[in-house]
């Protein structure tokens, strides 16, 4: 994502976190640890996470008080992800 910000001159959301694993072909892939990193990101005033559409079952298994006020994306590749952190699509899938 830094990369594309830099290339594209365009600067990434302000309060935005992601995370995931990252194939040659693009693909973002689930990551462990999602309750912890919700949580550090909720305390350091994150209001958008990025993740994997197959981590969406992890963000379901959490107390919804302890993420109130952040809005989470789901998303299947890169250009997903660079489309909505940097404001240049509309494809990230909810």
């Amino acid at each position: 994502t830094a990369l594309a910000s830099a290339y594209l001159n365009k600067k990434v959301k302000p309060f935005v976190a992601m995370s995931g694993e990252i194939t040659l072909r693009g693909q973002v892939l689930p990551v462990g640890g999602i309750k912890e990193k919700i949580l550090a990101a909720k305390r350091a005033g994150i209001k958008e996470v990025v993740l994997s559409v197959q981590n969406q079952k992890d963000v379901e298994e959490i107390n919804p008080a302890y993420i109130k006020g952040i809005r989470f994306f789901y998303v299947k590749t890169m250009i997903q992800v660079i489309d909505h952190v940097l404001g240049t699509g509309k494809t990230a899938a909810k």
